[in-house]
C-alpha cells in the first residue's frame, strides 16, 4: 500500500472514529465539528475485535461476535472490527494502532448521538469487492432511529455483524448482497401467529 493510501484511509477512520464528527442540535443550528478524542485508556488490555465502551452489548453478544468476525478474517481475509461508543467517550483515534487498521479492514462504529447509529469505514479492498449501495441500504435497515429505539441497539449492531459477514462471503457478481439478511436471514423479522412465533 502506498504512504498516501494510508494516509488517507487513517484519515477516513478518524473521521468515524470521532464519531464522525456532526453534533445534532435543533433543527436551525447548523451542523458541528465535535472536538477529535483520542484515549487510549479505554481500550482493553487484551486485543478483542469488538470494544464496547458504551456497555450496551451483553458479554455474551460480545463473545458470539468475536467469534463470527474471527472466522469471516480467517475465512476472507477481510477484518471486521465493532466500537460502540457514546461520544465523547470514545478510544477515539487509539484504535487505528490497536487495531492495525488496512485495505482489508471493515471499521464499524456504532454511536447513538447521530441518528443513524451506523458509520463504516471501508478499507480500499473491501470497497472494490462490496457493492457501494450496500452500505447505505445496511444503515437505511438497521441503523435508524426508530430501529434501534424499537429494537435495542445490541440488536442493531448484532444484525449489522450478521448482514455484514453474510454479505462479505457472497461471490462477487451481479446480486452480491442485494440482501441484507442478519441474524434472523433474509426476513429479518419473526413472523407471528395466533400460537406465537412460527
Amino acid at each position: 500500500m502506498h504512504y498516501q493510501d494510508k494516509e488517507t484511509l487513517r484519515s477516513r477512520i478518524a473521521g468515524t472514529v470521532l464519531a464522525v464528527g456532526l453534533t445534532l442540535g435543533s433543527a436551525n443550528v447548523a451542523q458541528a465539528r465535535l472536538e477529535g478524542v483520542n484515549n487510549p485508556d479505554l481500550l482493553p488490555a487484551e486485543f478483542t475485535t469488538v470494544i464496547d465502551v458504551s456497555g450496551v452489548l451483553t458479554s455474551g453478544e460480545q463473545v458470539r461476535m468475536a467469534e463470527r468476525i474471527t472466522n469471516l478474517e480467517k475465512d476472507t481475509g477481510i477484518k471486521l472490527r465493532v466500537l460502540m461508543q457514546n461520544y465523547p467517550n470514545t478510544p477515539g483515534l487509539a484504535i487505528r494502532e490497536y487495531w492495525g487498521v488496512d485495505d482489508d479492514s471493515v471499521i464499524f462504529v456504532a454511536d447513538p448521538n447521530f441518528g443513524n447509529i451506523l458509520n463504516f469505514n471501508i478499507g480500499s479492498n473491501v470497497d472494490l469487492a462490496v457493492p457501494p449501495n450496500f452500505w447505505t441500504r445496511l444503515s437505511g435497515r438497521f441503523g435508524t432511529k426508530k430501529y434501534w429505539t424499537e429494537n435495542g441497539q445490541d440488536v442493531a449492531v448484532v444484525n449489522t455483524v450478521a448482514a455484514i459477514d453474510n454479505c462479505l462471503r457472497e461471490p462477487i457478481g451481479v446480486g452480491q448482497c442485494t440482501n441484507i439478511q442478519g441474524v434472523l436471514g433474509a426476513e429479518e423479522t419473526p413472523k407471528f401467529s395466533l400460537f406465537g412465533k412460527k
